[in-house]
């Protein structure tokens, strides 16, 4: 079936309750490449229980995720050939390493570009604190549906990005990914084929099986934690940013970054920029 607009506009996407544990955190710092320096102890207060554990900020998109909902046929949307386009996280308080979270997530927002042109849909999900009623982070984002505009929905209006960042950047970050990392990572909660099924990534128009997107905004995130916060996530505010190109597991992503706030990240082996139009805002 086709998308119909209020249908997809007005999805209802159930509430989530996940009860956080250290294990949970671990996992996803181990899945976005942290650890891989054994000797650096700043790396290992994220990935070791036996010192004071602190969540990678950037884990607010995976807690409490609704899972890939896009792929129930009522949506309408064609699953195999949506990409994750933009994504933002305001933190509102540190992330727990223990805990339960409610995750609630909706649709903002629904853009048809014109046949052929495919459409844009902006989601929103807040998480809270179960015990306490706090807000944690909220996390805003844009999915291309590439093949599916035309649905006679309205044309905006469309959110305008951070612009790109120019010049020469202030500190220059590479981290490598492995091979296998988009198969660890889909142990947080997204397991979308894409990722894990070279025939399923053959159909959408890739050669093999892409990293998510979410998982380069992981590595995105580390560098700006080694590079602007010395490792302490207290002082990450809020972070947007727009994926302009995928990454495939294996390839290392370098991280620019500028003093005014601005980040881009490209891949070495290929020399393309893969997120783009990025800003971070810090205490």
């Amino acid at each position: 079936m086709p998308v119909e607009y209020d249908t997809l506009r007005h999805f209802p996407i159930p509430d989530v309750r996940q009860t956080v544990t250290a294990r949970d955190c671990i996992l996803y710092a181990l899945s976005i490449g942290l650890g891989t320096d054994p000797m650096n102890p700043d790396e290992l207060d994220f990935v070791d229980q036996h010192r004071t554990l602190r969540a990678m900020p950037a884990m607010a998109v995976v807690l409490a995720h609704p899972g890939f909902w896009l792929a129930d046929p009522a949506t309408g949307v064609d699953a195999v050939r949506l990409v994750h386009g933009e994504q933002g996280i305001v933190w509102h308080a540190p992330l727990p390493t223990e805990g339960e979270i409610i995750g609630h997530t909706e649709v903002t927002g629904l853009v048809d570009k014109g046949p052929g042109k495919g459409a844009l849909l902006y989601t929103e999900k807040t998480l809270t604190n179960a015990a306490t009623g706090h807000l944690l982070a909220t996390c805003s984002a844009t999915v291309f549906l590439r093949a599916d505009g035309g649905f006679g929905g309205p044309p905006g209006p469309i959110r305008p990005a951070a612009p790109a960042p120019e010049g020469t950047p202030d500190h220059v970050i590479d981290l490598p990914t492995r091979p296998e990392q988009a198969l660890y990572y889909r142990l947080n909660g997204d397991d979308n084929p894409l990722h894990a099924d070279p025939s399923v990534a053959a159909a959408a128009g890739f050669p093999r099986p892409i990293l998510h997107g979410l998982c380069t905004l992981g590595v995105v995130t580390h560098a700006l934690l080694r590079a602007r916060c010395g490792y302490d996530p207290a002082h990450l505010q809020s972070l947007d940013l727009r994926f302009s190109a995928p990454v495939y597991p294996g390839e290392t992503i370098r991280t620019e970054i500028w003093a005014d706030g601005g980040f881009r990240a490209r891949v070495l082996e290929r020399d393309i920029i893969v997120v783009n139009n990025g800003r971070v805002r810090l205490s």
